[in-house]
């Protein structure tokens, strides 16, 4: 199992040295990394705006409570696409740290590590130390469970988990649900979940009110967004099915390394920039893996997802925001993010 998640993922990391954005072409719902949009879920109906204009000092103000999505951290890597992916997660915490209210926790959706080496999560460890918010929730990613199946990130990461490393907790009435989709790859990367941790999910949201608030977040995509790269799971409709009846479902994802929305319903999908290094958009490369872009522009398509809740109007506010401080570069993306918001509504 460990050689052929070895081999699939081999085969996937290589520098791209086209810059591989179709920003009108194979998927219309994309807003490139770039790009930061503020989502506002009430009664399933998406409301956006873009980033640079709607996030500043007063953001979350009003809320409930916040919390900080991370994703795809690749500590270890070391290759063109990116030679410092410690000091690119340094900037990300900064920038968490900076932050006019410290969020409740920060959610790290997998690929904590490169190659799952201890070594590299000693190094992720010594970076999150210094997050202002000390709360601190994972899911594996497929390059966290390389060498010994998850033994090493269960240990460190996985306390009071079942299984894989899936699991459940209440924060001020919303009720969060992380998945493992990577401890057994489908052909083509494609994610799964299994049985085992299915009916456990079927049973965890069995008797929670449909007023409840869900996030799910896990590593890769719980939609399919292109199975010719793995960027999907094998079983998630089944899950999906689970919280079909619930009033605001949120879903938190990482693994393509740029910013993919899609609302069907109730359920609002996200998927979030890496930390590390940026991917080509479905289709425009040969295969996925690292994407070489010119050093200045790097920080502009890493990022983290800052997520705000109101109990009373049962409402989520998604926010991305790169690691770098351009507001023309986020302000110049946003009539595409605008774009892509209508592909959604259509």
């Amino acid at each position: 199992m460990a050689e052929n998640r070895h081999d699939l993922i081999d085969g996937k990391l290589q520098d791209l040295n086209n810059d591989g954005v179709d920003r009108r072409g194979f998927l219309k719902c994309m807003a490139w990394a770039g790009t930061g949009l503020v989502w506002t879920m009430s009664g399933g109906i998406p409301v956006s705006r873009a980033f640079a204009k709607g996030y500043g000092k007063d953001a979350g103000k009003g809320a409930d409570f916040t919390f900080v999505q991370i994703s795809d951290s690749h500590i270890g890597f070391n290759k063109p696409a990116n030679p410092d992916v410690t000091a690119t997660l340094q900037t990300a915490i900064n920038k968490i740290n900076a932050m006019p209210h410290t969020p409740d926790f920060i959610i790290h959706t997998g690929d904590l590590s490169q190659l799952s080496k201890p070594s590299e999560f000693d190094t992720l460890d010594q970076v999150l130390k210094g997050a202002s918010a000390k709360q601190l929730f994972f899911v594996p990613g497929e390059h966290d469970m390389l060498t010994d199946n998850g033994e090493q990130y269960l240990q460190r990461y996985g306390k009071d988990t079942k299984g894989t490393g899936w699991s459940s907790f209440d924060h001020k009435g919303v009720h969060f649900v992380g998945l493992v989709n990577v401890a057994n790859l489908k052909a083509g990367g494609m994610g799964s979940l299994g049985n085992e941790q299915l009916e456990w999910l079927e049973k965890d949201l069995k008797g929670r009110a449909a007023s409840t608030p869900i996030v799910l977040f896990a590593h890769i995509p719980l939609w399919t967004i292109y199975p010719d790269w793995g960027w999907g799971t094998d079983d998630s409709e089944q899950a999906l099915s689970y919280v079909k009846r619930f009033g605001s479902v949120t879903v938190l994802n990482g693994h393509i390394h740029q910013i993919m929305q899609k609302v069907e319903g109730k359920v609002s999908f996200h998927t979030a920039m890496s930390t590390a290094f940026p991917q080509p958009a479905p289709g425009t490369a040969p295969s996925a893996g690292p994407m070489k872009v010119p050093a200045d522009q790097l920080q502009r398509v890493l990022g983290i997802t800052d997520v705000n809740y109101l109990v009373s109007g049962r409402s989520l506010a998604v926010v991305d925001s790169p690691l770098a401080d351009s507001s023309a570069s986020a302000s110049g993306n946003a009539g595409e993010a605008r774009m892509a918001v209508d592909a959604i509504r259509g």
